[in-house]
């Protein structure tokens, strides 16, 4: 399949094109019924020859192309509605009736705030130059109405809220919220570019709309990316409040499956600067070696790192609900394990040439020993509650 992206260096672009890549060399095989033979890539720079060439030999085009912030009203019509005539005068002029797709907005509804706007008038005069030019020659449309889009790569201080907090959040600047209360529809690009990829297949979700509102449903006119998320503003600073101190807490918040949560993590780690990209964590060390905390989750426990100097034993201690893992993934140790109240100890002997995990049983007081004289002990460990100093369900005893 020959492909044009037109608007190809703009953020849907880069996303879509990045994907598209991936599938034309190999290294992204999830999409088995699909292949790429050629991308066109066409921005506002490109040479015109693209267009015309792209236009002959496209089997499918992506219209991404379009004006955001221009420097007057009157240019969102002729960027928005002025190309795409281009871009389809191009196409019947090759005689070439292959699908088209038009990114559009949700602004083109004109409900409620967007009624008055130039640059949803643009859109919406774009989507029936679409429905139009399907009409006339049979090709298939495909007018997608993006709500507020969010990811890596997206442009700050543009037309984005979640870019601009993400990238003011990373590098220490002041962010504006005159009403934590306004509500908004979110798409993040991982689930735009599975649709795109979707509708390159033929198998793109339909939909009409109820005011501003996606109803997808199978012979709609429009179409849709069926996963979006809704989020306050105040919601949005709350958890970017919560990734930004994480170095420091150590704490990862709860990000499941398919959250906007995760979604909206991904997107703030693509902002930070280099400076931030690693950070110092605590060790405490002592004669014996060290013990680092790494990670805490909110509700699956905590990791960390215990280093044991040669011939050092640690732990000597029991819990009462607490469990953990001991993971040897350097030198050579062995880890003892006694149940209270018995004299049969559990002998594990561990190695990071052979990595394994050992459960510490709740009811058994256990400990791990340095056996080598020259090398040190790396444990990894995790326990699957966090440490909480005022009630450590930590007890010293001795294995034997």
């Amino acid at each position: 399949m020959k492909i044009l992206i037109t608007g190809a260096g703009g953020f849907v672009g880069k996303n879509l094109s990045a994907s598209l890549k991936a599938i034309q060399e190999g290294k992204d095989r999830t999409h088995p019924g699909l292949t790429v033979r050629k991308l066109y890539l066409y921005d506002i720079d490109s040479a015109p020859e693209l267009l015309e060439e792209a236009c002959r030999e496209a089997d499918f085009v992506f219209n991404l192309a379009g004006v955001n912030r221009p420097r007057n009203q009157e240019e969102f019509m002729a960027g928005n509605f002025g190309f795409a005539s281009t871009l389809l005068d191009t196409l019947k002029k090759y005689r070439n009736a292959c699908p088209v797709m038009l990114a559009s907005s949700i602004q083109a509804t004109l409900i409620g705030r967007y009624a008055q706007g130039e640059y949803g008038k643009s859109k919406k005069a774009g989507e029936e130059l679409f429905f139009a030019y399907g009409e006339e020659t049979g090709a298939k449309v495909l007018v997608y109405r993006f709500p507020n889009l969010f990811g890596k790569w997206c442009r700050p201080n543009y037309n984005s809220a979640v870019a601009t907090f993400c990238h003011n959040y990373a590098n220490d600047l002041p962010i504006t919220v005159n009403d934590p209360s306004v509500e908004l529809e979110l798409l993040y690009i991982d689930d735009l570019v599975e649709e795109m990829l979707l509708a390159l297949q033929g198998r793109e979700h339909r939909c009409e709309f109820d005011g501003v509102r996606t109803v997808l449903q199978e012979k709609g006119r429009y179409c849709a990316a069926p996963v979006t998320h809704f989020a306050t503003l105040g919601q949005i600073v709350e958890l970017l409040d919560a990734f930004k101190a994480q170095p420091q807490t150590l704490m990862m918040p709860r990000i499941p499956e398919g959250s906007f949560a995760k979604k909206l993590y991904s997107t703030y780690l693509s902002y930070l600067p280099r400076q931030k990209a690693a950070f110092d964590l605590k060790m405490n060390v002592d004669s014996r070696g060290s013990f680092t905390e790494l990670l805490k989750t909110a509700d699956c426990g905590q990791f960390s790192v215990n280093i044991s100097k040669p011939g050092i034993t640690k732990g000597q201690h029991w819990h009462h609900t607490k469990w953990e893992f001991f993971i040897v993934v350097s030198g050579h140790g062995l880890i003892q394990q006694r149940k209270l109240g018995t004299q049969e100890v559990l002998n594990f002997e561990v190695s990071g040439e052979k990595i394994q995990a050992v459960h510490m049983l709740p009811g058994y007081t256990h400990n791990i020993i340095n056996l080598s004289e020259t090398e040190d002990l790396v444990t990894l460990m995790w326990a699957n509650e966090c440490f909480d100093p005022q009630k450590p369900d930590t007890f010293f005893e001795v294995v034997e």
